[in-house]
């Protein structure tokens, strides 16, 4: 588990295809890394990876197939930035929301403008995970803990301000960059609690208009 409050911003040293996966090394930064052990989870844009190999400023871990297929990390590039968050512990503050790592789908930024001292972004998600998605409720984008501002359809509003452009690799993001999402933990349980006894049931069709009002919630 996560915060969303990105440690350090490091840069990709390499992503080497291995055994019909990846291996990717990243130089960490200014990442504290005296108490990580190999074995030991680290946050790269929002994705949780298990470091198998350490260095004093750096590490290396293992990329699936499937996320490579599900998240941005396939077109990482040598000297790429990249936010890291190592996993949380029992006496870290949790600044943000609480995070799992595991990316939910991509998301594409469709507009960016100055407003006064911050940037506004828009960001257009998976048509799948418009539900999950509120007008102030919580999200990670590329493993930063980020407030909703603005809900309009499949497309959501962030004002980001000067410290987490600086803290982060926000400040790189143009229209047509992907970054990872993953929706608000609260709300995918919620879903699934909604369902009652027909969680059970294969295909069961999700959260519906129908479903609420049988159970009284319209």
């Amino acid at each position: 588990m996560f915060t969303g409050i990105i440690q350090a911003v490091g840069e990709v040293a390499s992503l080497s295809p291995l055994g019909g996966d990846a291996r990717l090394r990243i130089d960490t930064g200014k990442l504290d890394m005296r108490d990580v052990q190999p074995g030991d989870s680290i946050a790269v844009n929002g994705v949780c990876l298990t470091a198998i190999e350490l260095g004093e400023a750096c590490f290396a871990a293992d990329v699936s197939r499937e996320t490579l297929s599900l998240t941005s990390l396939g077109d990482l590039s040598t000297s790429g930035r990249v936010n890291l968050e190592k996993a949380l512990t029992l006496n870290t503050r949790l600044g943000g929301h609480l995070v799992s790592g595991h990316v939910d789908g991509l998301g594409k930024v469709v507009e960016r403008h100055d407003d006064a001292r911050s940037v506004r972004f828009v960001i257009e998600a998976p048509a799948e995970l418009a539900r999950y998605i509120a007008h102030k409720g919580s999200i990670t984008v590329d493993g930063v803990s980020l407030t909703v501002n603005a809900v309009n359809g499949a497309c959501f509003e962030l004002n980001i301000v000067p410290h987490t452009l600086q803290e982060t690799i926000m400040d790189g993001y143009r229209p047509g960059t992907h970054v990872n999402l993953e929706v608000d933990l609260l709300a995918r349980y919620l879903e699934r609690l909604l369902l009652g006894d027909g969680a059970a049931i294969a295909d069961s069709g999700g959260v519906t208009e129908a479903l609420l009002r049988d159970n009284g919630f319209i």
